[in-house]
């Protein structure tokens, strides 16, 4: 794999092209993502007890436009109007997660809320009506209040047995009808945001050199627990598969320097390896090691036993990627950017910007980065692979007329490039098996609120809630259906 933007000119002509369903196998999977707390609302209806994302969301300031997740896009009382939208765009996977206080409302297991499960037996059912296959997230950062309230949630490895319980009740009433299911989402989101910078639920930074990597680790440990009870209670009738979905900026190498290239590889090892390295070999990455030493929590015998190849899939989330240099002294203030002594830029000497600015500070358009991340995790873990979350965000512009909103030309030729990168990616030989847009709505995006729109369908959160699909949902439906078609071309 080259580690230059040379190596990319077949991405390029892909992208100058067009690119078309005929580009991806014929059992290659398209699907939209969302998750529970971003559009479900009803956060006290139907049995629900409170998350950490509800205490979160109503403190004052730590939400940017003093939002919630109270109503959210009221997807728990359009859901069939939302998978509606999903069948017409000719999507046909849909990736929600589960809310575990919707099951369980103190979290802890002891008494299920059948409301809950009602619901998400609704939805599944629903979803099979319209021949669109449910992919479902365990834990999309909603941790049940109650559990961080009386344990300390993630803290503490008594979360591991509730979450066990939890992924067990969910696999016996789902799943006859779910067959790919993921225990959690971006567990380093969870990880650094949520202890260290304290910008996630449940906003802690009081020891953000150690509870950052206790929280990773009875994450990962939870998540093999749960891969233990399927295999052992449910796979050999129920057929399905479970993975792990994690989260990373692919780390270009700012220069050809052998310190750029080394802080480039560290960057990985620290996104990537942190949470996959134990799944597969037993361990966190040397280097991780090697620079957080003791703060850094040890894996006992009969942990890796459990650890080892609990995985059937590695789904990725993908949005964007930098140019990683090294540096002596970080600049950044989060513990976990300091140890790696890297620095993430945007803009090499010289001008050349990594890609175009989507509405976050933090995404740019870089479509090859894609191809690589792929490659790399194809390369390093031989594990299916699904690209779980992909898109851009617009700012939300009241001045804007609905049209204008609508017409979404960037996302248009954000998900052409993006997916022509993974295109070229099968082709390189990754087993890329699917691949997820985000979203499908408009949503409560976080410590961000409203402010940001990721959908491929416009909420209008002023009048009613009402779902207006973007250029974007269109251009994938011509794309999607085009598959269908003789010619295999897309518009």
């Amino acid at each position: 794999m080259t580690n230059n933007l040379n190596g990319d000119k077949e991405t390029a002509s892909a992208v100058e092209g067009q690119v078309s369903r005929r580009d991806f196998p014929p059992d290659f999977i398209f699907g939209v993502a969302t998750s529970a707390y971003q559009i479900e609302g009803a956060w006290n209806e139907g049995g629900r007890g409170p998350s950490i994302w509800d205490a979160f969301s109503h403190t004052e300031g730590k939400i940017l436009d003093k939002s919630n997740g109270d109503v959210a896009v009221d997807h728990y009382h359009r859901y069939k109007e939302d998978i509606d939208l999903i069948a017409k765009l000719g999507f046909e996977a849909y990736r929600f997660s589960i809310s575990w206080s919707r099951i369980f409302p103190d979290g802890l297991g002891t008494k299920v809320n059948d409301e809950g499960i009602a619901f998400y037996n609704n939805l599944i059912n629903s979803l099979l009506e319209r021949g669109i296959q449910p992919y479902a997230t365990l834990y999309h950062w909603d941790l049940p209040l109650h559990l961080q309230e009386s344990i300390g949630g993630w803290l503490n490895k008594q979360i591991i047995e509730y979450f066990a319980v939890y992924a067990d009740t969910c696999f016996a009433s789902f799943g006859d009808r779910v067959k790919n299911w993921i225990t959690l989402n971006e567990p380093l989101q969870t990880a650094i945001q949520g202890y260290d910078t304290a910008t996630f639920a449940p906003g802690r930074c009081e020891n953000a050199s150690v509870e950052p990597y206790l929280a990773a680790h009875h994450q990962i440990l939870a998540h093999a627990a749960a891969v233990s009870i399927y295999r052992s209670k449910y796979k050999d009738k129920q057929r399905g598969q479970v993975g792990l979905v994690v989260d990373c900026e692919w780390a270009e190498a700012n220069s050809d320097k052998i310190e750029d290239k080394s802080a480039a590889a560290r960057r990985l090892d620290f996104q990537l390896g942190w949470y996959l390295d134990p799944l597969y070999y037993g361990e966190y990455p040397a280097v991780m090691r090697e620079r957080l030493g003791d703060q850094l929590p040890k894996f006992s015998e009969e942990d890796k036993k459990i650890l080892l190849n609990s995985l059937d899939f590695i789904g990725l989330n993908h949005y964007t990627s930098r140019f990683i240099s090294h540096v002596t002294e970080c600049t950044e203030e989060c513990y976990f950017y300091k140890a790696q002594q890297t620095d993430r830029i945007v803009e090499r000497e010289g001008g050349q910007l990594i890609g175009e600015k989507a509405a976050s500070e933090w995404l740019y358009v870089v479509p090859w980065g894609l191809r690589k991340v792929l490659n790399y995790v194809s390369q390093k873990y031989a594990t299916p692979i699904y690209v779980t979350e992909n898109g851009m965000d617009d700012e939300d512009d009241d001045k804007l007329a609905l049209h204008e909103m609508l017409d979404d030309k960037l996302r248009v030729r954000y998900f052409k490039e993006y997916l022509a990168s993974v295109a070229q990616a099968i082709k390189d030989g990754a087993d890329v098996r699917g691949y997820f847009a985000w979203s499908l709505l408009d949503n409560f995006e976080w410590a961000q609120g409203y402010t940001k729109r990721f959908g491929l369908v416009y909420v209008d959160y002023k009048n009613g809630l009402t779902r207006h699909p973007k250029s974007s949902a269109y251009w994938f439906s011509r794309f999607l259906k085009a598959g269908e078609n003789k010619n295999g071309k897309d518009e």
